[in-house]
């Protein structure tokens, strides 16, 4: 498993570096909104661990970066250790919460439990159709020739939902819904830009136009003709 972590304290992240590692999993780090973003652009992560105490950034923001733009789980180490705080932590999305001091076998176990929940959610932890490899839980496309396409989080989340639902018609409305917690903040027209940057992605390196249609007075139509995942797609 690849693992973001998010911490300005060079101490605690060697430490938690060290454990983790020796437990197997990939490390990269992070101290403020440009290296998170960096390491979400370059890197296969498949979880983010983040301080919400950042001297040079709100960790509340970065929280709602992630959840807002990524479909990755998320789990918050905090000096705040009040019930409040936890609370506050969830709220903002994160699927867990541990506040410091911790052991760090309980925070392996936590992230275990964090990323077996996720595979447990029920939807498939990839689609294939035409040249794409669609990784929903990393926000990421892989074409045939091994191109990495990023996804924001809103068109992850439709993505998923039109692959959820091939070749049925979809009004605006239930894809603002798909939307989840963006929901509130989401326009019905805005969904019409969203999907003109998923064709747009798609189109670059698929070559395929009408992936997604338009359906007069009803609203969108994804015709993918999906495949069950196999050979041709390179390895991650």
């Amino acid at each position: 498993m690849h693992i973001l972590i998010v911490e300005d304290d060079l101490e605690i992240l060697s430490l938690l570096k060290h454990f983790l590692s020796q437990k197997g999993y990939i490390i990269y780090a992070a101290e403020d909104l440009a290296g998170l973003q960096a390491a979400l652009h370059e890197q296969a992560v498949d979880m983010v661990l983040l301080d919400l105490m950042l001297p040079k950034e709100d960790g509340k923001f970065l929280c709602r970066y992630i959840k807002k733009n990524t479909a990755l789980p998320l789990l918050i180490i905090s000096a705040l250790s009040e019930v409040d705080d936890r609370i506050v932590g969830l709220n903002l999305g994160a699927d867990d919460y541990i506040a410091k001091p911790f052991d760090p076998r309980e925070l392996e176990a936590r992230i275990c439990a964090v990323f077996r929940r996720n595979q447990n959610a029920g939807a498939p932890q990839e689609y294939c159709f035409g040249n794409w490899r669609f990784l929903p839980r990393k926000s990421i496309l892989y074409s045939q020739k091994g191109v990495r396409v990023t996804l924001t989080g809103a068109e992850t989340k439709l993505l998923q939902e039109f692959c959820q639902n091939p070749d049925k018609a979809m009004a605006r409305s239930t894809l603002v819904a798909a939307l989840k917690g963006d929901a509130d903040e989401i326009d019905p027209r805005a969904i019409d830009l969203i999907i003109s940057r998923l064709r747009r992605k798609l189109a670059e390196e698929g070559g395929q136009l009408e992936l997604i249609r338009t359906v007069r007075g009803e609203g969108y139509v994804f015709q993918p003709h999906l495949q069950k995942p196999k050979g041709g797609f390179p390895a991650r």
